[in-house]
């Protein structure tokens, strides 16, 4: 009779899969309340933000003070920069999903812009210096890329209650607020599709930086935000 004792089994890969469980459960519950990361796909807001860039988005910084002119903000643009429905049925969208989770891609309904007008603020392009005016008043807007003018379209609207006016800082390249007025909307983003901050770019190593908040903007006289 075969005296050799038989040797326990070894529980290796069961703890593995179970810290490679417990890792993805952690990294998305951190995800989807406090840090994200995100792909810049275009060159909309260059200079600050470049594409291919990979950028860690904080969903809390606006919950400890509100958003505010000049901001910069990822936001979930679907019903008014994309349409709600992609149409490319639920396997492809589960696909681009985890590519995007993984921040190997960017995705066709989030987008990066600036905040230049809140609810209630007139924004108009241009006056006679041509610059954007909210409530009246010039904007500065040294954050404009380089050689690019405020605004070669026109626009004059009002933002309606629960919207914000948007730009890309490249605003030769940039589809945004101005390039929707007439969709459902008026190009203008609810706040509850805001998504969080820029914090952080990642990557490439080269281009490793914290992305500041801008100083508040000077109050307009309409509104006093």
């Amino acid at each position: 009779m075969d005296q050799t004792k038989r040797q326990p089994r070894k529980p290796g890969w069961r703890f593995a899969f179970l810290a490679l469980f417990l890792a993805v459960v952690i990294s998305g519950l951190v995800r989807s309340l406090w840090l994200d990361i995100y792909f810049i796909p275009s060159e909309s807001m260059e200079p600050l933000l470049e594409g291919g860039d990979r950028i860690l988005v904080s969903r809390t910084d606006f919950t400890a003070e509100p958003i505010r002119r000049g901001d910069v903000l990822v936001f979930d643009g679907r019903g008014t920069f994309a349409p709600l429905n992609s149409g490319k049925g639920p396997l492809a969208d589960a696909a681009a999903a985890a590519t995007r989770w993984l921040g190997l891609t960017g995705s066709d309904t989030t987008y990066v812009k600036r905040v230049i007008g809140l609810p209630g603020d007139s924004v108009v392009c241009c006056d006679a210096a041509g610059k954007v005016t909210v409530n009246g008043n010039p904007l500065d807007e040294p954050y404009v890329f380089p050689g690019d003018v405020p605004s070669t379209q026109k626009f004059n609207s009002v933002v309606p209650a629960g919207r914000l006016w948007l730009m890309g800082d490249h605003r030769s390249v940039s589809a945004d607020s101005r390039s929707l007025l007439g969709a459902p909307g008026g190009g203008m983003v609810p706040l509850d599709r805001v998504i969080g901050r820029p914090v952080q770019i990642v990557w490439p190593l080269d281009r490793f930086a914290p992305v500041p908040r801008p100083a508040a903007a000077a109050p307009t006289p309409e509104n006093g935000q």
